[in-house]
């Protein structure tokens, strides 16, 4: 046996001790589902999968791996798109689960936050607001099943950006368990706290490099009293982003969500769930989903939402509308855009992109890119949607029609990747937007970071993980120590 594989064998013995038996899962069929991403795109091997109980099990755990030298993968829903949770294939590395951390520790409706456990799932969060006349703001596709922990580690996105922010605008505070396995207790439910650097900002989209998020203080808004959400078709992105502006001007801070879908997008849910039908009589190049959230009244947003769509419609920018009768109506428009990357998923493998650039340049990125693409792959098909308002695209290249979509992965990914990261950094964009770096963008990062943010980066990570140990190989190359 190696000196390796008995550091794994005594860390796992210790672990079974600290945690208990249940608690280490070792065999094949136990720890499948916690090897493979949720885009099956990786599949690593680990030496364990722990499951602790509480923040001081995690932080025992941590301190075993330091005294071992065993790394760590800290993991939550394992919704991940970038591979951030997944384990390599050596076999040496821990899964930490923080599912059964999974307990609401505290409600305040007057402090407006919540301060939950790391392994809590997103919609319980919901669910839990709303019991008590609140909201907590974030929502994404996979709120059903992805984790709070999750979210901050990635500084998830999603639908209501454009009005509350990203998973960092809504967190207070944390409860973190550092590499040397000590636990930093930052649950503090404060809107002003400037007492030195802001701990709380380097954990949160770290995804778990630098610590292990074990609990946090979310913040919690009034739970509006009405919605109206819409469907607008129009004629281009340029045309979408007037509409934008046309909306912000009229609705203010009650404009919640401004999504953006291409005509081919909403096409390919149509032919793959027959159910959801293209929802205009004819074509149009875009279509917009927009929601208001009114803390007034359901008159009060209707009128408002009425008065916005006059004025659009006579300024040419809307061709046409659908308004959500109910909430019925208005789950159903949602569905529409949330099912686009499972119509994706179902037409074949395609080239994704989740990116960011300033919202006034959308229009241009969206112009310019798709021409050379075009021009480089005739026949090729753009599937183009994404959160227009805070200027995020899922901006993605499926394969023309009657080409093999693994030949075609195979023949043109890199350069179609390299295409659309030349483009976004010359719009002065990010190459990932919300769903992190992962392992899965590492070298591009490396690539359009300037060498003093590299330094920067690496520097932190040196001084809050000098070994190494937490999740190596994410979000910077490995600088494992020898």
């Amino acid at each position: 046996m190696t000196a390796t594989n008995d550091r794994s064998k005594y860390f796992v013995e210790a672990c079974i001790e600290a945690i208990g038996v249940a608690n280490v899962l070792t065999d094949t069929h136990d720890t499948a589902p916690f090897l493979t991403d949720w885009r099956k795109r990786y599949r690593g091997e680990t030496c364990a999968v722990l499951l602790p109980g509480d923040t001081e099990q995690v932080a025992r755990v941590v301190r075993l791996a330091r005294e071992h030298r065993v790394p760590i993968v800290p993991q939550g829903g394992n919704t991940g798109h970038s591979g951030g949770a997944t384990p390599d294939a050596s076999g040496t590395q821990a899964v930490i689960s923080l599912r059964r951390m999974n307990r609401i520790r505290g409600v305040d409706p007057i402090n407006n936050t919540i301060t939950v456990e790391a392994g809590v799932i997103l919609a319980d969060m919901q669910t839990r607001a709303e019991q008590e006349q609140r909201l907590f703001a974030l929502s994404l596709a996979a709120e059903g099943s992805c984790t709070i922990g999750g979210n901050l580690s990635t500084n998830a996105g999603g639908t209501a950006v454009l009005r509350y922010g990203n998973t960092r605008e809504l967190c207070l505070g944390l409860e973190v368990v550092t590499p040397q396995g000590d636990i930093w207790n930052g649950l503090r439910g404060l809107r002003k706290d400037n007492t030195g650097y802001d701990l709380r900002d380097l954990y949160i989209g770290a995804e778990g490099t630098l610590g292990i998020i074990t609990a946090a203080v979310m913040k919690l808004h009034p739970a509006p009293v009405a919605r109206v959400t819409a469907l607008a078709a129009l004629k281009s992105p340029h045309a979408a982003l007037d509409f934008l502006a046309t909306a912000q001007r009229y609705a203010g801070p009650l404009l919640t969500g401004f999504e953006l879908m291409s005509d081919f997008a909403l096409h390919l849910v149509s032919t793959h769930f027959p159910q959801m039908r293209y929802p205009f009589s004819e074509p149009h190049g875009q279509t917009v989903l927009l929601e208001l959230s009114d803390n007034e009244s359901e008159a009060h947003g209707r009128a408002l939402f009425e008065r916005l769509m006059e004025h659009a419609m006579e300024q040419g920018l809307v061709k046409d509308a659908v308004v959500a009768e109910n909430l019925s109506q208005s789950r159903a428009f949602w569905n529409l855009r949330e099912h686009i990357p499972l119509a994706q998923a179902q037409e074949g493998l395609n080239i994704k992109h989740d990116i960011s650039v300033p919202i006034s340049s959308i229009g241009d990125f969206i112009a310019e890119t798709d021409a050379l693409i075009a021009r480089a792959i005739p026949g090729v098909r753009m599937v183009t949607f994404g959160h227009l308002g805070d200027g995020n695209l899922h901006y993605n290249v499926q394969a023309p029609e009657g080409i093999d979509p693994k030949v075609f992965l195979a023949e043109h990914q890199a350069s179609v990747n390299s295409l659309v990261y030349e483009r976004v950094n010359a719009y002065h964009g990010s190459i990932s937007a919300e769903h992190g770096l992962g392992q899965l963008k590492v070298a591009e990062a490396m690539h359009f970071k300037s060498p003093v943010e590299i330094r920067l980066m690496r520097a932190i990570k040196t001084a809050l993980d000098p070994e190494n140990l937490m999740n190596p190989a994410k979000v910077l190359p490995d600088v494992r120590a020898s």
